[in-house]
């Protein structure tokens, strides 16, 4: 009679494997760190609707008007009215379009900032920060939108009268059109949950 001991032998590799197998698992769970800011399904979702928020207020105010004023809200001294050479730090502009932001975004624990960008008489793109409410998370959004300035558009004094045109005036962007067109600028509006 022969003896087979092939199946213990199939039985403790078995047992070694799921050995194996279990710490393996075991050991990826333990190196996977699971925190609040971890991308998940809700937080794309919250991520998603301030994206579309931030589209919306940019979108809506440009139909109402109250963004070019607010880029025209300019001291030509270097920098918007009341607002820091790097610009406002508590809320958006003391204008139609800040009030707006403000109501908007900052009241549901929204942060934002708003950058403007612009074209040199080079060629080179430029940033100018118009609202800076501190460094976004990973997880921030952005929405953008563009507007064209011309050589008439005028200077808005903090009484809200108007000044120089754009042509004759220091204005943070250059004039890079020899005709009516002064220059075309984007606003980005980026948003963070605070």
């Amino acid at each position: 009679m022969v003896r087979d001991d092939r199946g213990q032998a199939h039985a403790l590799e078995a047992i070694t494997a799921g050995m194996l197998l279990l710490a393996s698992v075991v050991f990826a769970l333990q190196v996977t760190a699971v925190t609040p800011l971890t991308g998940s399904t809700s937080s794309q979702h919250i991520e998603n609707q301030q994206a579309k928020l931030a589209e919306g207020v940019l979108a809506a105010e440009a139909e109402n008007g109250t963004i070019v004023p607010t880029l025209l809200y300019w001291n030509e001294s270097g920098r918007f009215h009341g607002a820091d050479s790097d610009g406002y730090h508590s809320g958006g502009p003391p204008t139609a379009f800040g009030n707006v932001l403000d109501q908007t975004l900052r009241e549901r624990n929204i942060a934002f900032d708003v950058n403007v960008f612009y074209i040199r008489a080079n060629g080179e793109r430029e940033r100018h920060q118009m609202v800076d409410l501190g460094s976004p998370s990973d997880h921030a959004s952005t929405a953008t939108r563009s507007f064209t300035l011309y050589d008439d558009d005028r200077i808005r004094y903090q009484n809200g009268s108007v000044g120089a045109t754009l042509e004759n005036a220091s204005y943070f962007v250059p004039d890079v059109d020899d005709g009516p067109l002064y220059n075309v600028v984007e606003v980005e509006v980026v948003v963070w949950r605070m």
